[in-house]
């Protein structure tokens, strides 16, 4: 895999070979007592299992698609990232959630995307302390894999799709440490039953499976915190908006990488829906 890519399937199951090796670096340090936890220049927190896990994707990239500009979180954030000048590159957040991961919580996960003409093609979303896979080739899929051990074979793997936003009684997901009141006033604007909480980029995950419906996010993300989910979401039928309605574009380098507010949806139709009536404006 050195000169042309692979077809998707087959880049999304090395990514998650990848994830696989990296999530067994993260379990390493999670049962291992001192995780040598700090804050960043951002104050948010970094551990031994966040570069060890990174630089276990970055050899396998490396060796394998050694063409391909890798946009990390913890090298780009030391000053390392690559100029990728709108052509495709991979993103990568070797632990997504690190605040989980810190309090013990299981909804950490590694992360690693393509990114193809500014919009995630291929993904992966590895909960290394739930056995959870997700990835997004030419379809989306999940399986259930330990970190360390053997990936099934595809005839094992099962389909993802997303479902029809109901009239009532739907279901969301937010963040469990970064909710705050503006994502209350959103979903107050929804035919929202249950409010699920969990962490790191699993919330993608779960509307892609159709276990849940809307996932709004109003505060500071990166792209490296969404580009696996997104594609994971946008495989099964889903769509992420900003508050203009339009999907998330990705390879905003003159912006650090930052994201804006957005809306993932499990139904394009209900994210046009919404947009009409204004909702996703903010208050």
């Amino acid at each position: 895999m050195t000169e042309a890519l692979p077809d998707d399937a087959d880049l999304a199951e090395f990514f998650a070979v990848l994830a696989r090796d990296a999530g067994a670096a993260i379990m390493r340090v999670f049962h291992g007592g001192n995780p040598n936890a700090r804050l960043k220049k951002d104050a948010s927190p970094v551990s031994d299992a966040d570069i060890l896990a990174e630089e276990v994707i970055l050899k396998g990239l490396a060796r394998a698609l050694p063409d391909l500009p890798v946009v990390a979180e913890e090298a780009s954030e030391s000053g390392a990232a690559p100029e990728v000048g709108g052509a495709d590159f991979i993103l990568v957040d070797a632990l997504d959630g690190s605040k989980e991961f810190l309090n013990r919580r299981d909804s950490f996960t590694v992360n690693i995307a393509l990114i193809r003409h500014g919009a995630p093609a291929v993904g992966v979303v590895f909960a290394p302390a739930r056995g959870e896979f997700f990835l997004a080739g030419d379809k989306a899929w999940t399986f259930t894999a330990q970190p360390g051990g053997p990936i099934p074979a595809r005839g094992e793997w099962r389909l993802l799709h997303t479902r029809p936003m109901p009239e009532r009684d739907a279901v969301a997901v937010a963040s469990l440490s970064h909710r705050d009141a503006e994502t209350d006033a959103f979903l107050s604007r929804l035919p929202v039953k249950d409010v699920v909480s969990t962490g790191s980029s699993r919330k993608f995950c779960l509307v892609a499976a159709g276990q849940a419906d809307v996932y709004p996010r109003f505060g500071r993300t990166r792209e490296w915190d969404t580009a696996a989910g997104d594609a994971v979401l946008r495989r099964a039928g889903g769509i992420a908006v900003d508050r203009a309605g339009a999907p998330l574009l990705y390879g905003k380098e003159a912006n650090k990488f930052a994201n804006g507010a957005f809306i993932a949806w499990g139904d394009p139709g209900a994210a046009a829906f919404y947009a009409d009536r204004a909702v996703l404006s903010p208050g």
